[in-house]
C-alpha cells in the first residue's frame, strides 16, 4: 500500500464534493486509515477514520450469515418454502413457490415496499417523479416490520419465483427477520448479535435502539438528486423502516475485521460461503443487471482480480465493504453524502465528479 496515494485519494474525493468520508485499508499485517472532509457542515467539525456510521444495505451480509449459521445447523432449510415457516406473511401458492434461497439472494419476484412506506416516493424506479417529502414526514415513525412485508408482498410481483433476472428488494430481509424471530424465539436484531455480530468480536457494531446513532458520528447529508438544495442533514432518522435489511451501524475497521473473518470461513461454515459465493442475475435498485449470491456480491477491481462484499446507502449516509477473493486486502469507506447526481431531462442521473474521484480511490485501495 501507499499511504500518500491513499490519502490523495481520499482527499480528491472530498474535494470532488463529497463532505466527509472515511476508509480503512487492509493487507495481512499493513493497515492504512484515513479520513478527509468534514463531519458537520455547520460547525467545520472535521470526520475521523473511528467514527460510527450507518451502513445501509451492508446490513443484508450480516443477516444472510445469521440465517445460514442456522442453515449450517440444520435448523433451517435453505431450499425450504418460505411458507414453511412464514405461512400467514406469504400464504398460498406463493409461499410454496418462494425458498428462503430466493429471498437471500433476491429471486423472490417479490416487489419493493418502500415505495408504498414512503407515498412521495410511488413512482420508483421512475426517479423524475419521485419527491423526498415522505422522508421528512416520516423521519421518527416507527415502523411495524408485518406491515411493511404486506405492502411488498401485495404489491405487483416483479417475476416468478426463481426466475432470473431477479429483483433487488428489501422486502426479502425484513421476511428473513421474521424468520429468524420465528426459527429461534429472539428478535431477530438481537439473534443477528449473538451470533454474528458479537461471534465476529466486533467492538462498534450495533443495531440502533433509536433514531440517535450512539457514539461519534458524523451527520448525514441527504441530497436526493438535486431536490433538496442544499442537502439535508438525516442522521437522526429511526430505522425502523429497514430493521435486518439496511439499519446497522459499524466502523469501517469492524467491517473489514467481519469480511475478513467470514471468507476465512470463521462466520458461518465454508459449504455455506461456497453458498454465498454462487451467484445469479438480479436488477439493482440503479437498474443495472448485476451477479448477487447470498448476501454478498463480486466487484471487479481495476488492476484485475474478483472482490466480494457489498454497498449499502441510507438517507444521508452510504458505505461499502470489498475484499479480495484470498481474504488479503479488503477496504471500507464511509460517506456522509448521498444521491449526489443531478437527473437529466429522462430522470436518468448525471455524471458527477465525485463518481470519478470515487473509483479513483477504490482503484487505489484495491490495487494501488
Amino acid at each position: 500500500m501507499d499511504p500518500a496515494k491513499l490519502s490523495n485519494a481520499i482527499e480528491n474525493v472530498h474535494r470532488a464534493g463529497m463532505p466527509g468520508l472515511f476508509a480503512e485499508v487492509r493487507d495481512g499485517d499493513e493497515v492504512w486509515r484515513g479520513a478527509a472532509g468534514v463531519a458537520d457542515l455547520s460547525t467545520g467539525r472535521p470526520v475521523t477514520a473511528d467514527m460510527r456510521h450507518r451502513v445501509g444495505s451492508i446490513t443484508k451480509t450480516f443477516t444472510a450469515a445469521a440465517v445460514l449459521h442456522l442453515v449450517d445447523g440444520g435448523e433451517i432449510g435453505l431450499d425450504a418454502p418460505v411458507g414453511r415457516y412464514l405461512p400467514e406473511l406469504v400464504p398460498g401458492e406463493r409461499g410454496d413457490a418462494i425458498t428462503v434461497r430466493m429471498l437471500i439472494n433476491h429471486t423472490s419476484g417479490l416487489g419493493e415496499y418502500l415505495p408504498y412506506a414512503y407515498p412521495s416516493l410511488r413512482a420508483f424506479p421512475d426517479l423524475a417523479e419521485c419527491r423526498p417529502q415522505s422522508l421528512d414526514d416520516h423521519r421518527l415513525t416507527r415502523f411495524d416490520s408485518t406491515e411493511l412485508i404486506e405492502m411488498g408482498v401485495t404489491a405487483p410481483a416483479a417475476g416468478a419465483p426463481g426466475g432470473t433476472p431477479g429483483l433487488y428488494s428489501n422486502t426479502n430481509y425484513l421476511l428473513l427477520g421474521q424468520l429468524l424471530e420465528r426459527v429461534t424465539g429472539v428478535a431477530a436484531e438481537k439473534y443477528i448479535t449473538q451470533n454474528v455480530i458479537e461471534r465476529a468480536g466486533l467492538q462498534d457494531t450495533e443495531f440502533p435502539d433509536g433514531p440517535q446513532i450512539n457514539g461519534p458520528h458524523s451527520r448525514a447529508y441527504e441530497a436526493f438528486f438535486g431536490m433538496i438544495d442544499p442537502p439535508r442533514d438525516y442522521s437522526v432518522f429511526d430505522m425502523s423502516y429497514a430493521g435486518p435489511s439496511a439499519s446497522l451501524i459499524s466502523t469501517v475497521a469492524d467491517l473489514n475485521r467481519f469480511f475478513g473473518l467470514l471468507l476465512a470461513g470463521e462466520i458461518v461454515h465454508p459449504s455455506s460461503l461456497a453458498r454465498m459465493q454462487r451467484t445469479v442475475p438480479i436488477v439493482s435498485q440503479e437498474g443495472k443487471v448485476i451477479e448477487y449470491g447470498l448476501g454478498l456480491y463480486p466487484m471487479e477491481a481495476a488492476g484485475g482480480g474478483i472482490f466480494w462484499g457489498h454497498g449499502g446507502t441510507t438517507w444521508g449516509a452510504g458505505a461499502l465493504s470489498m475484499i479480495r477473493g484470498d481474504g488479503g486486502r479488503r477496504m471500507s469507506v464511509a460517506m456522509n453524502l448521498q444521491r449526489w447526481n443531478t437527473l437529466d431531462a429522462s430522470g436518468r442521473p448525471q455524471p458527477h465528479p465525485i463518481d470519478d474521484a470515487l473509483a479513483a480511490l477504490y482503484r487505489v485501495a484495491m490495487s494501488g
